[in-house]
């Protein structure tokens, strides 16, 4: 994989996030601020009496901030629901923007009334255009209330959330994988990538290499920040390969990375590594067969015993294999512009994708056959477009499905035995 020059990659954009909901709440602050001072000394008419505007300013901005803390308090069991009911790993709704960005202009709305019923408390004259400003402020917040409502209670609805995770799984799959042309080979293995194998069994680094820990509190991979290692190894002409994955858990002194020779300094690979406390959509195309099986096996339970919901799940990961299987997976190697290796990546095979989506299933889904002839149906049609490369990983997991429609009474356990 090339790197381009614009590229993609956004590596820093979980930090960005948080940075710029503090940054959209100041800058809605700081807009009210300048708002109520401004208007009050506005000339354009008609006027009112300034004194006789401070309580209902007053009361309009108390108002807002009152709706706003009674709705998140709503949304809070709406979240809590919905990671107790899909998965705890379901974040579509709190990492909504929408959510801070109403927060911020509710703020703002708030400080205005305040600074405006302020500024104007010992005018007689007062443009009436502060009035008609907190006016149109709330009225602007309650929409936007209104439609966090709408969307929050959208995000319990099993239809929104599969195709919302349906679509960031498409996402990150056309942001890190380039369109299939010819036949395709198969991902480098996450145990052994192309060109450095590290796994069991394989040769180590050579006595030219030295090892990156990691020395930064333990966490999740969030992303990687691919420009600025690429462009550190072009600098020391050397090649770095990363030892752990996007949503793999690093522990302080585990293995990071491998550098070829005198690579960058080890504080830069560090950083090029963003980490956090659970799982983001940013660069992890697992994650959404990892949420969409999550809903599955949590329907199937004995607990829900809910086969049609897991079939819907079924369903969405099928549309998310179908796109998959369309795209060149071979993007372990990240290259500069003069086309020279310099990142090698740990990504996940087709064997990881499968094995998430579909095979972890089957044994909880052995006992419902309505299920199972959908996994079926699932795997024939990936096995009717797939390239030779891939058709290996699901032959034996469709012999398995179809043996367990045969023979109801095994159970799973002819899954167990082979795997």
């Amino acid at each position: 994989m090339r790197l381009p020059r614009r590229p993609p990659d956004r590596a820093p954009l979980q930090a960005r996030r948080r940075l710029r909901s503090g940054v959209v709440q100041l800058l809605c602050a700081a807009g009210g601020v300048v708002a109520g001072l401004a208007l009050p000394s506005s000339g354009v008419g008609p006027f009112v009496d300034g004194g006789r505007l401070t309580e209902p300013l007053v009361t309009l901005g108390v108002g807002v901030v009152g709706v706003v803390s009674i709705v998140y308090s709503l949304l809070f069991g709406v979240v809590q629901w919905s990671a107790g009911t899909f998965s705890p790993r379901l974040a579509l709704f709190r990492d909504d923007p929408m959510v801070w960005r109403t927060f911020a202009f509710a703020i703002g709305v708030f400080v205005y009334c305040t600074v405006a019923a302020v500024a104007g408390a010992d005018q007689h004259r007062v443009s009436v255009l502060v009035p008609g400003a907190a006016i149109l402020g709330v009225l602007v917040a309650v929409g936007l209330i209104r439609r966090l409502q709408l969307r929050a209670f959208a995000s319990i609805q099993l239809a929104y959330v599969l195709k919302a995770i349906g679509a960031q799984g498409r996402r990150v799959i056309d942001h890190l994988y380039p369109p299939r042309s010819g036949a395709v080979t198969g991902a480098p293995s996450r145990d052994a990538p192309a060109g450095r194998p590290h796994g069991e069994g394989t040769p180590g680094p050579t006595p030219a290499d030295h090892a990156v820990v990691w020395t930064g509190r333990s966490g999740v991979v969030q992303q990687l920040d691919l420009p600025r290692l690429v462009v550190a190894a072009s600098q020391a002409d050397a090649v770095v390969s990363m030892t752990v994955a996007v949503g793999d858990t690093v522990h302080e002194g585990a293995p990071l990375a491998t550098v070829d020779g005198s690579g960058p300094p080890d504080d830069v690979v560090r950083r090029a590594v963003v980490r956090g406390t659970e799982r983001s959509f940013d660069q992890d195309p697992l994650l959404a067969f990892r949420l969409l099986a999550d809903i599955a096996l949590r329907a199937l339970s004995p607990a829900v015993n809910d086969p049609a919901s897991a079939v819907d799940a079924l369903d969405a990961t099928d549309g998310l294999l179908r796109h998959l299987i369309t795209r060149d997976l071979d993007v372990a190697e990240v290259r500069d512009d003069r086309g020279v290796v310099r990142v090698r990546l740990v990504v996940p095979t087709w064997e990881d994708v499968v094995r998430t989506g579909v095979a972890d299933l089957l044994p909880v889904a052995a006992a419902s056959p309505m299920v199972l002839r959908r996994m079926v149906r699932l795997l024939d049609h990936l096995l009717g477009v797939a390239p030779p490369a891939a058709r290996d990983a699901l032959v034996p997991i469709r012999d398995d499905v179809r043996s367990e429609l045969a023979e109801p009474s095994r159970r799973g356990a002819g899954w167990t035995r082979r795997h």
